[in-house]
């Protein structure tokens, strides 16, 4: 089975998308092309409502262009899960997520998770995703490593050591038996983290794709039946 996966991620950091899509091929099955990208025009990182809403129109922008490559799914690379609901009404491919498939997939293998992600200001976004996507109850704490998603980068040795501790604690005093990575900029991190500390760490893009690529071996696409039916024509 072959398929071609779009990875979507909504900021304009080159060397970040290049670290996620390479994460995704690398989980990604044979025969399963992954093309990373990101918009030219937006935000540098998305750490806020604010962000998220100026990366919204680059995200549906290259929504539109993965459908004109006829590619077979399309995820959002970003824990935010930015402008996602709008991305289903124009795609029909499937559009997944990171957030949320890191979430079903911690639920598979844990009955609590805790999450792990950058600045304090984002607890409120994760904190709203589980509840819109009904995993409150199995979050027991959401951690952050209070670095900006450009550290990641940038320092990506001492990140990974905050990162690492951040997960400690949170296997040692959460009651958790899973950790959800809350960035996708972490995504080349989370076996290296679950090596050390032998505990599931998910990280949503690697999620992501094998949701996509279940999907399309179920032949399932975003149904176009309510409110997830293409945006009318005004």
């Amino acid at each position: 089975m072959s398929l071609k996966i779009q990875v979507i991620n909504p900021n304009t950091s080159a060397a970040m998308t290049e670290v996620i899509g390479q994460a995704a091929q690398n989980v990604a099955n044979i025969g399963t092309e992954i093309l990373a990208v990101c918009p030219k025009k937006g935000v540098a990182s998305i750490e806020g409502h604010y962000d998220e809403a100026i990366s919204a129109i680059g995200v549906l922008d290259l929504i539109q262009q993965g459908k004109e490559l006829n590619v077979d799914g399309h995820i959002i690379a970003c824990f935010g899960d930015p402008t996602l609901h709008a991305a289903r009404e124009l795609a029909e491919a499937p559009v997944i997520g990171i957030a949320e498939a890191a979430f079903h997939m911690a639920t598979l293998v844990a009955t609590k998770f805790s999450i792990v992600t950058t600045l304090e200001r984002t607890k409120i976004i994760a904190e709203y995703l589980l509840n819109e996507y009904g995993f409150r109850d199995h979050c027991a704490q959401i951690r952050c490593i209070d670095l900006p998603v450009l550290a990641l980068e940038q320092d990506p040795d001492f990140a990974y050591q905050q990162l690492l501790v951040s997960c400690t604690q949170a296997k040692n005093n959460d009651g958790v038996g899973a950790i959800v990575l809350g960035c996708g900029g972490m995504a080349e991190m989370a076996e290296r983290v679950s090596a050390e500390l032998n505990i599931p760490i998910i990280d949503g893009v690697r999620a992501a794709v094998k949701l996509v690529e279940g999907l399309h071996g179920m032949g399932l696409k975003t149904s176009k039946w309510g409110d997830y039916d293409f945006p009318r024509k005004k």
